[in-house]
């Protein structure tokens, strides 16, 4: 699967075993900076099994469709958020391939895969009223901005988050 759009195409690929190696490298202050900061190698770890075995939902190794060569992370999973069950969506792209657009090309990509899951009408993102490149994101890849909301994430961390939605039902070729 790969987002069609101008620049470079993206492909996802399912998230396996071999992708430890990929959280490692996403686990840096830089990187981490609006989400709590960097996690200990058991919280990695742990989060790689979560990755794997994840369903209902799914992670994605974000690969440039021509070469292959990996250039992050993007997914989607379970939320129950203001009495709805919804599904909630997470990427993150490493420093040397960043300001290309291809964090919206892998939610572009992403959307009809969760739209196939069938089981939720809605995918949200919830980034950081301060994090410039994320809300960009959502902007580029067609969410609407319901609002602001205070956030937990980590667990015990909160933050003033802008919530982004996406109607699943409506996405071209949807029903």
């Amino acid at each position: 699967m790969s987002d069609v759009g101008g620049g470079q195409r993206v492909r996802l690929v399912l998230w396996s075993d071999g992708d430890l190696w990929l959280l490692r490298r996403t686990n840096s202050p830089e990187m981490t900076e609006h989400l709590g900061g960097p996690e200990t190698e058991e919280q990695l770890v742990a989060r790689q099994r979560r990755y794997v075995e994840l369903g209902p939902g799914r992670m994605y190794r974000v690969t440039l469709a021509d070469g292959g060569e990996t250039v992050g992370s993007v997914g989607y999973w379970p939320r129950s958020w203001q009495d709805a069950e919804v599904w909630e969506a997470g990427w993150g792209v490493l420093p040397e391939f960043q300001g290309r657009g291809l964090a919206a090309r892998a939610v572009r990509a992403l959307l009809p895969e969760a739209r196939a899951a069938g089981t939720r009408r809605y995918l949200h993102a919830y980034p950081s009223v301060d994090h410039p490149a994320s809300n960009g994101v959502c902007r580029s890849a067609g969410f609407t901005l319901r609002g602001q909301a205070d956030f937990e994430y980590p667990k015990g961390h909160w933050i003033r988050s802008n919530d982004w939605r996406v109607d699943l039902d409506r996405l071209p070729g949807g029903d």
